[in-house]
C-alpha cells in the first residue's frame, strides 16, 4: 500500500474491490490511478495494487491533447497484467480509452441513439469511420439515400451515424450515414406533409427525371411532375424542358395522407389555351391541322399551338378500314379535318378526316337510285348472303332470302353461284350513315306469289304432286303446274304406323289435298292424310252412317256387317 492510502487517502471503491475481490481482480479491468511521480519520460501510476505502474508522458500528453502532466493528476486506465518480471503491474492508457468508448457506444446501441464520428479514409467495401479514438466501419450503402460517386466532401468532418451492430470479440463497428438521413428526412416529411393541402403553390427542386414525369423536392419529400401536366402543349421527353437542378413553381394537384403520393402540375399555373376553344372551333367546319403523334387507336392534330384534336381510325377513311394509321397518314404531314365534337371541359376535340373527302356511300345512293339493274361480281359467299362488289371501292349484299323467291330455292340457288362469278342484281336500299346496300336476285324476275296465291281458293281441292325432298319434318314436292307444296310428316298419311317422311320416296307421285298457302315459306301446304278421312267421310255418307269423324272405312263396314247378322239370328 502506498504512503497515500496509509494516510486515509485511499477510496472506498478501492477498499471494497480490494476487499471483495483482491488484487487479481483489478486485471482486465479499467481502474483509476493517480500520477506519484515523473521519472524521466514516464510517469509512475498508482492504481491501487501493492507496485505502482509506469506510462509513457507522450501518451499521457496525447490523450488529454496537452503537453503538461503534473504528479497528483487521476486517469483512467486499464490493467493488463498483475505484474511483469518486475514485479510492476502492466498499464495501457489506450486500452482504457478503448474500453470506456465500447461501454458508451453499447449504451448508445441500445439506446438507438446516433454518436458522431469522421470519416479518415476508404476500405474494403466501405470506409473507416474514427469515432472517439475507435475505428468503425461505414459499408458503401449506408453512406448516404442515394449513390454518391465522390465521397471528398464528406471526409474529415464531424458528422452523426448511428450504430447498427457491435462485436467486441472481433473488435467490429458497423455505423450507417444513410439511417441517419432517413430519420431526418423522415421528421422533415412529416412536417411538410402536415402542412400540404390541394392547390397549393410551392418550389421545388429537381431531383430526377423518368420517361413518365419528373421528381421534385418541395421541401424533404418528393412529389411527381407528370409529363402530360408538365405543358399544355405535347411533351415528347420531360428532358426536353428541365433538367436536375432547376428550381420549378409547382401546384398540387392531388395529396394523400394515407400514401403519401404528391402529385404535381406546371401547366396549371399557366393560362389554359382551351377557354373559348368552342368559339374557336365550329362543330361541322374544317380547319387544317398538323400530324404530330400516331397510336393503333387513331391519329392526333395539332390545330394550334397546345391544341391537339383526335381523329379516331373509324374517321380517317370512308373505305381502308382494316389499315393500320401510319398506312394512311405520316407525321408532320399537314391536313384538312372537319370537327365532330368539343368538350372544353374534358379537353378533347373529335376531328374527321374522310369527312372532307367524297362519301363513296352517299355517292353511289345518288347515281344508283333505289330499282337500279347493275352487274357485280360475287365477292364472298356466306351463310346469311351473298357479297357482290358494285363498283371499284364498294361491295353490297344479297340476303339470302333474296336470292329466290321461294324459300326451298334459295340454298340450290345460292350453290350454284360461284366466287367471281359475275351476276346481275337489283339495288333494293342504299343507307350511306351506317354505309350499307342491299341487293338482291329474286327481284328480278316476276314475284310467283301471284299464281301462289290463288291456291287459296282451291282449299280442299284434290291435287297431283311429285315427291323432290323428304326431311324429318315433312316432304317437299311440286305440283304438276311447277308450284312448290310441302306435306308435313303427320299429314302424310291416316295410318298411325305410316305417319312419317320415309313412308314416301323421291319421284313418287302423290294424290293429297290443298290446305292453302303459306306466304313465308312461299309454298302449299298439302295433306294426304286429310284428303283421305274426307273420301272415307263421303264413302260412309254412301252407306247412310253418321259414326263419327275419323273411323276408318274398313271398320265401319265390319260393324255394318255385325249388326245385320245379329238382327239375322234373332
Amino acid at each position: 500500500m502506498n504512503i497515500n492510502q496509509s494516510q486515509g487517502k485511499t477510496s472506498f471503491a478501492d477498499l471494497l474491490n480490494e476487499t471483495l475481490f483482491g488484487e487479481d481482480a483489478l486485471e482486465g479491468r479499467v481502474v483509476t490511478g493517480t500520477i506519484v511521480a515523473i521519472r524521466n519520460d514516464k510517469a509512475v501510476v498508482d492504481v491501487g495494487l501493492k507496485a505502482e505502474g509506469r506510462l509513457y508522458l507522450n501518451d499521457i500528453k496525447n490523450l488529454k491533447g496537452s503537453d503538461s502532466v503534473a504528479v497528483g493528476e487521476t486517469l483512467q486506465v486499464f490493467v493488463e497484467r498483475f505484474e511483469d518480471k518486475n514485479g510492476e503491474p502492466i498499464l495501457s492508457i489506450e486500452k482504457a480509452r478503448r474500453e470506456v468508448v465500447w461501454a458508451k457506444l453499447e449504451e448508445f446501441l441500445a439506446n438507438g441513439e446516433q454518436v458522431e464520428g469522421i470519416i479518415t479514409g476508404r476500405t474494403k467495401g466501405g470506409f473507416a469511420v474514427d469515432i472517439d479514438g475507435t475505428t468503425a466501419f461505414l459499408p458503401g450503402s449506408q453512406v448516404d439515400l442515394r449513390l454518391v460517386k465522390d465521397i471528398t466532401p464528406l471526409l474529415n468532418i464531424k458528422q452523426p451515424f448511428k450504430i447498427l451492430k457491435m462485436d467486441k470479440q472481433r473488435n467490429n463497428i458497423v455505423v450507417s450515414r444513410r439511417a441517419v438521413l432517413e430519420t431526418a428526412r423522415n421528421d422533415a416529411k412529416t412536417e411538410v406533409m402536415s402542412r400540404l393541402e390541394d392547390g397549393m403553390i410551392l418550389s421545388g427542386v429537381v431531383k430526377n427525371i423518368t420517361d413518365y414525369g419528373v421528381f421534385v423536392d418541395i421541401g424533404g419529400i418528393d412529389g411527381l411532375l407528370h409529363v402530360t401536366d408538365m405543358s399544355w402543349k405535347r411533351v415528347a421527353s420531360p428532358s426536353d424542358l428541365v433538367k436536375v437542378g432547376d428550381v420549378l413553381n409547382v401546384q398540387i394537384i392531388k395529396f394523400s395522407k394515407e400514401t403519401g403520393r404528391i402529385s404535381l402540375g406546371m401547366k396549371q399555373l399557366m393560362k389554359t389555351p382551351w377557354e373559348g376553344v368552342e368559339q374557336r372551333y365550329i362543330i361541322g367546319n374544317k380547319y387544317k391541322g398538323k400530324i404530330v403523334n400516331v397510336t393503333d387507336y387513331g391519329v392526333f392534330v395539332e390545330l394550334e399551338d397546345c391544341i391537339e384534336g383526335m381523329i379516331y381510325i373509324t374517321e380517317l377513311s370512308w373505305l381502308r378500314k382494316n389499315l393500320h394509321p401510319s398506312k394512311m397518314v405520316t407525321i408532320g404531314e399537314e391536313v384538312d379535318v372537319m370537327v365532330l365534337d368539343v368538350n372544353p371541359q374534358k379537353r378533347k376535340i373529335s376531328l374527321g378526316l374522310k369527312q372532307c373527302q367524297e362519301n363513296p356511300w352517299k355517292q353511289f345512293a345518288e347515281t344508283h337510285p333505289v330499282g337500279t339493274r347493275i352487274e357485280g361480281v360475287v365477292k364472298n359467299i356466306t351463310e346469311f348472303g351473298i357479297f357482290v362488289g358494285v363498283n371499284d371501292v364498294l361491295d353490297g349484299m344479297v340476303h339470302v332470302s333474296d336470292v329466290s323467291w321461294h324459300s326451298g330455292d334459295q340454298d340450290d340457288k345460292s350453290k350454284d353461284i360461284q366466287k367471281g362469278q359475275k351476276i346481275e342484281v337489283i339495288v333494293l336500299d342504299v343507307n350511306p350513315e351506317k354505309e350499307r346496300i342491299n341487293l338482291g336476285i329474286k327481284q328480278l324476275g316476276d314475284d310467283s306469289y301471284v299464281e301462289l296465291a290463288k291456291m287459296n281458293d282451291r282449299k280442299g281441292d284434290a291435287v297431283f304432286a311429285t315427291v323432290k325432298v323428304i326431311h324429318k319434318a315433312g316432304v317437299d314436292v311440286e305440283l304438276e303446274d311447277g308450284l312448290p307444296g310441302f306435306i308435313k310428316k303427320a299429314d302424310v298419311s291416316n295410318d298411325r304406323d305410316r305417319q312419317r317422311s320415309d313412308a314416301l320416296s323421291v319421284g313418287e307421285k302423290v294424290e293429297a289435298m290443298v290446305l292453302g298457302v303459306d306466304k313465308i315459306s312461299r309454298t302449299v301446304s298439302l295433306t294426304i292424310r286429310g284428303l283421305e278421312v274426307k273420301r272415307e267421310k263421303e264413302a260412309l255418307e254412301q252407306f247412310g252412317s253418321t259414326d263419327k269423324e275419323g273411323a276408318s272405312l274398313g271398320d265401319i263396314l265390319s260393324r255394318s256387317l255385325k249388326e245385320k247378322e245379329d238382327s239375322e239370328s234373332e
